[in-house]
């Protein structure tokens, strides 16, 4: 592996684009589906003075190669400890959104603790989205097929429809174009495949064994991942977990609940 300039190289030789912002202790933001490392310019802007804020893009998403394959969360843990490994990021503070949060579970199951020092998981798409016998909660699998039938047709209107329950009705509508562009911005085939990985993984049996300090925030407005498919059980899985409830957050939480989110981020890092 090697690094040039921006460009970190993987083992199977894809090129992820990353890129960093401030001075402090190292913490590296993992993004949500379909979107890329530009979601966390709001939390660079707010938190550079404070801390070493790095961001890479997934393979397949923004500035990074777009393999065929590798959507997987084997694949994408293997990612991230390539990232880390190259930038040699040590006494690491791990944040993900969404599905970043499960790269990093798998990463720690796959890879061990000892670069990371806490992690902190921001609207989870944990533990296991699919209904089965033993998770009555979960969203029966044809409705997931129905929606990825969905974007193979229009994703972009998908997209429009989608974003307004991502914020509040207080978001600007800039905000909200803002974010359904970075959206639109990923290939359908690579965000059907990471769906998959998202809805059909079963992380129930990993969560126990996360060993570092954790931080879970969930709002209860979240009509991607609701608190109760998601957070909740989720929490109650992870030994050493602090569970934050934001009354009346959206899954977007991190724009809508900024100021709220980077307190508690700043608190929970020491900065």
């Amino acid at each position: 592996m090697s690094t040039l300039s921006s460009q970190i190289t993987t083992r199977d030789g894809v090129s992820l684009y990353w890129r960093e912002w401030g001075q402090g202790a190292p913490v590296l933001f993992v993004h949500s589906w379909a979107l890329q490392s530009r979601m966390w310019d709001y939390q660079f802007a707010a938190l550079g003075d404070r801390m070493r804020c790095l961001a890479f893009d997934r393979r397949g998403h923004g500035r990074s190669d777009c393999p065929p394959t590798g959507y997987d969360y084997d694949t994408l843990a293997d990612d991230l400890a390539d990232v880390i490994n190259t930038l040699d990021l040590r006494e690491l503070t791990l944040v993900g959104h969404s599905m970043g949060g499960s790269e990093i579970v798998r990463y720690l199951t796959r890879h061990g603790s000892s670069r990371v020092k806490r992690i902190a998981l921001i609207a989870p798409v944990l533990p296991y989205l699919t209904k089965t016998a033993d998770n009555p909660l979960g969203v029966p699998e044809e409705k997931f097929e129905m929606v990825r039938a969905l974007w193979q047709n229009d994703f972009p209107k998908w997209i429009v429809d989608n974003t307004p329950p991502f914020f509040i009705p207080e978001t600007s509508e800039q905000m909200m174009q803002w974010g359904a562009r970075l959206l639109m911005e990923t290939s359908v085939p690579v965000a059907i495949e990471c769906n998959r990985a998202v809805t059909c993984t079963d992380f129930r049996a990993e969560l126990p064994k996360i060993d570092v300090p954790t931080l879970l925030i969930h709002g209860t407005k979240d009509a991607s991942v609701p608190i109760d498919l998601a957070g909740s059980p989720t929490a109650a899985l992870i030994p050493h977990c602090t569970f934050k409830v934001y009354e009346g957050a959206p899954h977007g939480l991190m724009y809508t609940h900024a100021e709220q989110l980077h307190a508690d981020l700043c608190a929970f890092v020491g900065v």
